[in-house]
């Protein structure tokens, strides 16, 4: 009898810090948005999810985030859930304890981390306590990086110190219509500056996506669940293992007649079974990057692409890209890259030192990194673009196809400096009709995928239609490859 009035006492107190306020609650729901154990229950395998931390702390001091593990497509997970509809989801000293708790717990054991964001900030009345709240998460979430996969999903305001919770996942995924990402809300800049901004404009999935501050744009919340599940489904659980392997689609599977520039219809035909998820899809489209499987296997893929700047790759593309790259060889990922580049393109002559650093920081991401790298030149590889996309002395394996240009300058612009005098002492053909003639000469004799082949700088000439048979085994070769950087702390990447 003793025992049943103590787990009554336990049962009651749980559901006590269970109860969200129903004021808030209304406002959740109202705003069409789930309750955080309701998003827990979405998301993982049905039953599995097990509370940790409940009952820390006095009365409801420790509520405001639910914590534990489960399991999700039948691996395990740890997550944190911040309930908005408990005091806002406001953090302060407990949950942060909790939080901290559960990443030590996935470092430990190294499984993946799933944070379901939705806080409006800080306790205000634990001052300084609640700011270093945040600072203990941060402080976990930076060794834990490279570890264990951290998926952080926006589902509400995130402001404030909240916000670099999901800055600092390795995968960042916002729900249109009720995620919002900001240092300062709309009111604390209204106050400061006196501007008034919608917090959708300010803070919204879409604007933040624009800007490179979150990885997946969901339609709601069902949709961001599903890309978190797909995202944790192509990543192993830890940097000691490799992803899945599932075979599902022909291997030696041809190509059709491809466009070099449709990179859309390029990574569909090598992907298996044309899926493709792309990362940061609206944010400095010059390079394009994604997620998909090759004959089974998880790859990062890396793409140039015409973008806004007619195919030259402006700093932040190279920057997206860099983050990239290190993030496949983070967590084991052999990383495929298509490149047909113009060069780099150039915003601003007298102020070039972004477009500088941003070369040297993918140059140094391709040389740092020791995963598989395959390399396919299907068009242009010019000048700095080609030597910061990796080249061949960044990848194990390099392909180009038989149309591939390879040069330090465009064809029209090395005959500018080649052939100037030729050009203009010819008065027997016009001047644009000499032009052509002389680039046409320079890609036979000079920039042509045969001469690279010549040179060596590229380890074949390959039939366009046997490029996803060929890359995926390549893949199957490599699949053991061991390589390490020498003996460091870290490396000093030129941020």
């Amino acid at each position: 009898m003793h025992h049943s009035q103590d787990l009554q006492q336990v049962l009651a107190l749980r559901e006590a810090m269970m109860t969200g306020d129903e004021q808030r609650l209304k406002e959740q729901r109202a705003a069409g948005k789930w309750t955080a154990r309701e998003r827990i229950a979405k998301l993982v395998d049905e039953g599995s999810f097990v509370e940790l931390f409940a009952l820390a702390g006095e009365q409801d001091m420790g509520a405001g985030v639910i914590t534990g593990y489960a399991t999700v497509q039948e691996r395990p997970v740890y997550l944190f859930a911040q309930d908005f509809t408990i005091r806002g989801g406001a953090m302060g000293k407990l949950q942060a304890q909790k939080i901290t708790k559960v990443l030590d717990m996935a470092h430990k054991t190294g499984a993946p981390i799933v944070a379901l964001c939705d806080s409006a900030g800080v306790k205000l009345d634990e001052g300084a306590q609640a700011m270093n709240a945040y600072s203990e998460i941060y402080q976990r979430m930076a060794r834990l990086s490279g570890v264990c996969p951290m998926i952080a999903l926006v589902l509400g305001p995130c402001i404030g110190g909240a916000a670099l919770l999901a800055s600092l996942a390795d995968v960042s995924i916002m729900a249109k219509k009720v995620g919002q990402l900001m240092v300062f809300g709309p009111q604390v800049l209204a106050a400061m500056n006196g501007v008034d901004v919608k917090p959708e404009a300010l803070g919204g999935a879409e604007a933040i996506a624009s800007q490179g501050g979150c990885t997946l744009v969901a339609e709601d919340e069902a949709h961001a669940m599903a890309l978190a599940v797909r995202v944790l489904s192509m990543l192993p659980s830890s940097n000691l293992e490799d992803a899945e392997i599932i075979d599902s689609d022909d291997m030696n599977r041809l190509l059709p007649a491809l466009d070099p520039a449709d990179v859309d219809s390029l990574w569909a035909a090598l992907a298996d079974n044309g899926q493709v998820l792309e990362f940061f899809a609206t944010y400095e489209t010059s390079i394009r990057v994604a997620l998909t499987r090759m004959g089974g296997r998880t790859v990062g893929l890396v793409a140039t692409a015409k973008g806004q700047t007619d195919g030259k790759l402006t700093s932040g593309a190279l920057t997206k890209a860099a983050q990239f790259v290190r993030l496949m060889d983070c967590y084991n990922i052999p990383v495929v890259s298509l490149m047909n580049t113009r060069g780099v393109y150039v915003a601003d002559p007298s102020a070039q030192i972004s477009l500088i650093k941003a070369q040297s920081q993918l140059l140094y991401a391709y040389a740092e990194a020791t995963v598989p790298k395959l390399c396919v030149v299907t068009g242009d590889a010019i000048g700095q673009a080609y030597v910061a996309m990796g080249g061949k002395a960044n990848a194990d394996v390099t392909y180009a196809w038989p149309s591939a240009t390879i040069s330090a300058l465009t064809p029209e612009a090395a005959v500018a400096v080649l052939y100037k005098e030729q050009i203009a002492g010819n008065a027997t053909i016009p001047v644009e009709e000499a032009r052509r003639q002389y680039a046409d000469e320079y890609v036979r004799d000079v920039a042509g995928a045969l001469n690279a082949a010549k040179a060596g700088l590229v380890d074949d000439v390959i039939d366009p239609d046997r490029t996803r048979a060929l890359l995926i085994s390549a893949l199957e070769m490599l699949a053991s490859k061991r390589d390490s950087n020498p003996a460091k702390k870290h490396g000093n990447i030129p941020l």
